[in-house]
This record gives C-alpha cells, sequence and structure tokens, in this order.
C-alpha cells in the first residue's frame, strides 16, 4: 500500500497569517438517524464527542464531529483509523438505515492561524464571521470565492477549512491572496 498524499504537499504560506494545507486527513461521511442512541454511541465511540446540535462542531483532541445536514456528519479523525471506524459503524449500525463512506482523499484540510484570521474569512465567503456568529463549536457550510466548503474555528486563532481536493489549490491560492503582508483591514481587532 502506498502512503497517502495530500493534494498540495502540505503547502505553506506565511502572510499576515499562517495557511498551511494539513493533513492527510481521515474524514467519513455518515448518514443516519442523528436521534438514534446507537448511532450516539456510535460517534462517542469514534470521537469521544456527541453529535453536534444544528450547524456545529464538537471537536475532542484529533477527532471532531461536524454536522453536515439533518441526517448527516462528516467525521475527522487520523488518517489510518478510517477503515476501523467503517468496521465499527457497519458491524454497530447493521441494523440500521445508514450510510458510511470514507471520503479522507476526496477532500483537502487547511489550517489558517493567526490573531486576524477573520479578516482573510471576511474576504472570501458570504458568511458572517464576526465574533457574535462564529465561534468554537460553529461549523459554516458556505463558499470561498467560487467553491464550496466548510469551516469551523478549533480556537480563537485557528480556524480548519474543509474542501473538495479538485480544488485545493484555487483555495490555497484564494486564502493565500487574502493572507498578503499590507492586506490587513482591521475588521476584526482585538
Amino acid at each position: 500500500m502506498s502512503d497517502p498524499v495530500t493534494a498540495l504537499n502540505h503547502a505553506r504560506y506565511d502572510g499576515y497569517v499562517a495557511v498551511q494545507e494539513i493533513g492527510p486527513q481521515g474524514m467519513i461521511t455518515l448518514r443516519g438517524d442523528l436521534l438514534s442512541q446507537r448511532l450516539r454511541d456510535v460517534i462517542s465511540g469514534l470521537t469521544a464527542g456527541d453529535i453536534p446540535s444544528r450547524g456545529g462542531v464538537v471537536v475532542t483532541g484529533y477527532t471532531a464531529c461536524c454536522w453536515m445536514s439533518p441526517d448527516e456528519l462528516l467525521l475527522l479523525l487520523p488518517y489510518d483509523a478510517v477503515s476501523g471506524a467503517l468496521a465499527d459503524i457497519a458491524s454497530a449500525l447493521a441494523a440500521s438505515h445508514h450510510l458510511a463512506v470514507d471520503v479522507s482523499d476526496a477532500r483537502a484540510v487547511f489550517r489558517v492561524t493567526g490573531p486576524l484570521l477573520r479578516e482573510v474569512l471576511a474576504k472570501l465567503t458570504p458568511a458572517d464571521v464576526s465574533p457574535a456568529m462564529l465561534s468554537s463549536g460553529q461549523l459554516r457550510r458556505t463558499r470561498l470565492g467560487q467553491v464550496p466548503a466548510a469551516f469551523y474555528l478549533r480556537d480563537a486563532e485557528t480556524v480548519e477549512i474543509i474542501c473538495f481536493r479538485s480544488v485545493a489549490q484555487y483555495v490555497f491560492d484564494l486564502l493565500a491572496n487574502a493572507a498578503r503582508p499590507g492586506g490587513e483591514v482591521g475588521l476584526f481587532r482585538t
């Protein structure tokens, strides 16, 4: 088996915030009845967290559970844990209608760090990224430029952005351009 390769080989840009492709990141799309106790137990076992509320994300260490729609979650976990997690899901939910798919290699993940990360996001998305509307524990499914993306804050100075692998270069270039020194606009100074 070959080693996983990220879309941009861990590309990095250091501007007034740092932009870095991270990965490889394990990801499972899980569809099913989010009110099911059996599904909740599976999520708890895989991520040590609970199913988030609508539009939320529960981050626990190196894992996360993202609410994507009323019947869909995105599980983030170590890349090498995906096959075992899929087996656990299949076993635990065998009697339940569900779908669990490894989407790790179909996505790219970027981490933007720095106190002005909200400025970078505000330049690229129509979503309100002000502190009043985006805090830790919230996930935004929106777009960056002209492509779909999702993002959430890991902490006050770290945001993780998920996009399709096919547009990874475009997203990296958008983020890097928005983070160029001299481009600060002073919207979200703390």
